[in-house]
């Protein structure tokens, strides 16, 4: 009797995933073509047999930025604007809860809190020691350990990414040629220029270029010279009007005092190099011709005048920090340079308060930083915002021996140190090159 049960099973087993892969197919064609359809000029809908060719997440994405027409300025700049990729080191955390519940699989008290032991701390305040020459090592490596206190600080900030235009008149000389003027077309408005390939990386801190505005170059008579390209020499025709002056002026040389000879002690006399002999020297300033070229103009009596746009992209930042007692000598800048965990990062035409479901306290922090934004200038407009709040470990580290103690700082997740106040082993008192004191 003819018995195949492996062979059986092989192709039962085969068919059936054959089976369950095309059901899954058929399943993604019916989703794909029950998705809205976000449509573009030119672009042609999705079909159930052309979904998984036409359509991506490149697709999706631009579809998207076309749809967000609403940021300034639309035909612009939309397609400029996308949301950036997450800093290296830096935990973008999508759910915002509260201090008191989980937050990406963490309670929110272990979101800051570093884990250090007394071996760490040495290592890292002997380190920061070695780099000041008039340091020693020896409190750091000797005294001991009385107090590691951890006091975590909130660090919250508001990027407002705007771009301003300005316009200048300009002039130069006309020297001839065609200008740009009315007769090749309407002069463009300052927001109407297209400025797509200059437009700068998002939340830059500065960028500014200069562009002339289109038609709207025009030839002037040059007011400082009246149109003539010239006038009087102020050293030989001073106070005289054009067409009044003198030419070949003369004065006296300085050298021989107008007797082209100079006398010598022994009686004899030279012809004086200066004039050569003649007594006399034109105008050092136009040479007697009795007239300047105008400066302005260069002599051609005309300018091209023209408009000009400047532009301004840069970015306003309203910071704020939360700290504790324990914190509080430490400078605010410390805390924003330092790397730690973030709880909320939002970018949006205009940000409004983060909600975190319960937490009041960060609640009114991050209210606290959007009423405080940065005013816009008038002639500026607001191109994107970005408002983040995150929380940096801060463990505050106490060391003595006999009467004496100090204390310094461990920040953030760099674990830099920080330590301005009183430290125990210096020995320039301010007679060495390094300064260091000078920064007390």
């Amino acid at each position: 009797m003819e018995q195949q049960p492996l062979l059986t099973g092989k192709s039962s087993i085969a068919s059936n995933y054959k089976k369950r892969e095309f059901e899954e197919d058929q399943e993604e064609k019916e989703r794909w073509s029950s998705y809205q359809y976000v449509g573009r000029p030119n672009s042609v809908a999705p079909t159930a047999s052309s979904a998984r060719a036409e359509v991506s997440v490149a697709e999706i994405r631009s579809a998207a930025a076309d749809a967000a027409s609403d940021r300034y300025p639309p035909p612009i700049h939309a397609p400029l604007i996308s949301y950036p990729d997450p800093q290296p080191y830096d935990q973008s955390i999508a759910y915002q809860g509260g201090l008191e519940g989980h937050i990406g699989g963490q309670t929110s008290s272990e979101l800051g809190r570093q884990i250090l032991d007394e071996v760490e701390i040495r290592e890292l305040l002997i380190d920061h020691v070695g780099h000041r020459c008039c340091w020693g090592s020896r409190p750091a490596r000797t005294w001991k350990i009385v107090a590691v206190e951890d006091c975590n600080v909130y660090v919250g900030t508001l990027e407002t990414f705007i771009e301003e235009r300005e316009t200048i008149k300009e002039t130069e000389p006309y020297l001839g040629g065609k200008v740009d003027g009315k007769d090749d077309g309407p002069e463009l408005g300052i927001w109407e220029l297209d400025l797509r390939s200059e437009f700068p990386l998002l939340f830059v801190p500065h960028k500014e270029i200069r562009v002339p505005i289109p038609h709207s170059e025009a030839v002037e008579k040059c007011s400082a010279c009246g149109g003539r390209g010239e006038f009087p020499c102020n050293t030989c025709n001073k106070g005289e009007e054009h067409g009044f002056y003198k030419e070949n002026q003369m004065f006296q040389c300085s050298a021989c005092h107008g007797r082209g000879l100079i006398a010598h002690r022994d009686g004899s006399d030279t012809i004086c190099e200066k004039c050569k002999g003649k007594g006399k020297l034109p105008c050092g300033v136009c040479g007697s011709r009795g007239l300047i070229k105008c400066a302005t103009c260069q002599g051609g009596g005309a300018l091209v005048t023209r408009n000009a746009a400047i532009i301004r992209w840069k970015t306003l930042s309203t910071r704020k920090v939360s700290a504790t007692s324990g914190a509080a000598s430490v400078p605010d800048e410390v805390f924003h340079q330092a790397k730690g965990v973030q709880l909320c990062n939002t970018q949006a035409y205009q940000c409004t308060p983060a909600f975190f479901a319960d937490s009041f306290f960060l609640n009114k922090f991050s209210s606290e930083i959007i009423a405080d934004r940065c005013a816009v200038p008038p002639t500026a407009r607001v191109v994107c915002e970005r408002h983040i709040i995150s929380v940096v470990p801060v463990t505050r580290i106490t060391m003595a021996h006999r009467n004496q103690s100090f204390s310094f700082y461990i920040i953030g997740f760099g674990r830099e140190v920080y330590l301005k106040g009183h430290y125990p082993s210096r020995f320039c008192w301010g007679l060495c090159p390094c300064l260091d004191w000078l920064r007390l």
